[in-house]
C-alpha cells in the first residue's frame, strides 16, 4: 500500500512539474526510477496515463480522471497530517494571498492588518492582480475570486455573498438618459473589465425572471480599479460589487441604474488547493475573513436598505 501511494505521489509530481526529469529533481529520485514507477503504475492500471516525448508530456483521457482523484487523495492525506501537526504548534509561517487590486485595497488593506494583531507568528505577502493565477505554479496559498469555481482540483470556501449593482455617474445619466429594462443597455455605453471582460450581464426582474444581456461600449479594461474611474468620470456604466461601490453611492457620486433589477450574487470565495491541505495559517485566514466579510456584508446591505 506504501509502496503503491508512493507510485502516485510519484505520477501526480510528474504532471504537476511537466516532465519525468523535473519530477525526480523535485523528489530527490534518479530519473531511471521515477520512469520505472510511472511504468509500473501504468501497468497495475492497465492503462498509458501519460504520453510521452522528448519534448513534451500529455496526459491521456484515462491520466487526466485518475489524476484529479490522486490530487484529491493527496490533498485528503496532507490536510489529515497537517491538523494532526497544527494541534501542536500555532498558527505561523509566511502566507502568500492573491487577489484582485479592488478587493485588496479596499478590504484586504484593513482586514489583513486586524487579522495580523490576532497572529501574530505569521507574516502575509498579499500579490495584487486581476488575472487568474495557477495557485499551484506559483505557491500561493490562498486566492480570494468571485463567482463559481470551475476548477475542481482546487478547494472553494464560501466566505460571504457579493451582492452587485449597475451604477453610473449622475453627469453620465443627465448626458445619456436611464435605462429602464436590462434590454436598454445594449443602447447604452456599458465597461466592461476583468480577464477576459465580462459582457455578459445577468438580471433577475421582481417576478422571478431571469435575462442576460450582452453589453458593449468604448472602454474595456482587465483592472476593476479602473473601471471604476472610468465610471466615476461618466464614461459609462459598470457592474461592480456594493463593497466597492458602496461609499460613492452612498456619496451621490454614482446612482444605481436599475433598481427595478437585481443582479445575481457572485459570492466571495478562499480559493486554495488540494495538493497544500490546509496550513494552521491557512484556516485561520479564512476563517478570520469570513467572519470578519460576513460581519462587514450585514453593514453594507442595511445601508443600501436605507
Amino acid at each position: 500500500m506504501i509502496d503503491s501511494l508512493l507510485d502516485v505521489t510519484v505520477f501526480t509530481r510528474v504532471v504537476t512539474a511537466g516532465s519525468l526529469s523535473a519530477a525526480a529533481r523535485e523528489l530527490g529520485m534518479s530519473l531511471p526510477v521515477v520512469s520505472k514507477r510511472l511504468a509500473r503504475l501504468e501497468d497495475r492500471l492497465g492503462v498509458r496515463l501519460v504520453n510521452r516525448t522528448t519534448r513534451r508530456l500529455n496526459l491521456t483521457e484515462e491520466g487526466a480522471e485518475f489524476h484529479e482523484r490522486c490530487v484529491r487523495l493527496l490533498g485528503e492525506i496532507d490536510e489529515a497530517e497537517e491538523r494532526v501537526r497544527s494541534r501542536k504548534r500555532g498558527a505561523s509561517g509566511l502566507l502568500k494571498v492573491t487577489a484582485t487590486a479592488a478587493f485588496a485595497r479596499r478590504q484586504l488593506g484593513w482586514l489583513i492588518p486586524r487579522f495580523l494583531e490576532r497572529y501574530p507568528d505569521i507574516r502575509v505577502q498579499l500579490d495584487v492582480s486581476d488575472t487568474v493565477i495557477d495557485l499551484v505554479q506559483t505557491g500561493h496559498d490562498v486566492a480570494i475570486r468571485f463567482g463559481t469555481l470551475p476548477d475542481s482540483s482546487l478547494i472553494a470556501k464560501r466566505l460571504a455573498p457579493n451582492h452587485r449593482v449597475v451604477c453610473g455617474s449622475p453627469g453620465y445619466f443627465t448626458r445619456r438618459g436611464r435605462p429602464k429594462r436590462p434590454a436598454d443597455l445594449k443602447d447604452h455605453a456599458c465597461i466592461a473589465f476583468g480577464s477576459p471582460p465580462n459582457q455578459d450581464w445577468q438580471f433577475e426582474g421582481r417576478g422571478g425572471e431571469t435575462m442576460t444581456v450582452r453589453v458593449s461600449g468604448p472602454l474595456v479594461t482587465n483592472n476593476g480599479e479602473v473601471a471604476h474611474e472610468w465610471a466615476l468620470e461618466g464614461g459609462g456604466l459598470v457592474l461592480k460589487s456594493l463593497w466597492d461601490v458602496g461609499p460613492d453611492l452612498d456619496a451621490g457620486r454614482l446612482e444605481v441604474a436599475l433598481p427595478g433589477y437585481r443582479v445575481p450574487a457572485a459570492p466571495i470565495h478562499a480559493i486554495y488547493p488540494h495538493t497544500r491541505g490546509i496550513a494552521a495559517k491557512v484556516k485561520v485566514f479564512v476563517e478570520f475573513l469570513g467572519e470578519e466579510l460576513r460581519a462587514a456584508y450585514r453593514s453594507v446591505l442595511h445601508d443600501a436598505e436605507l
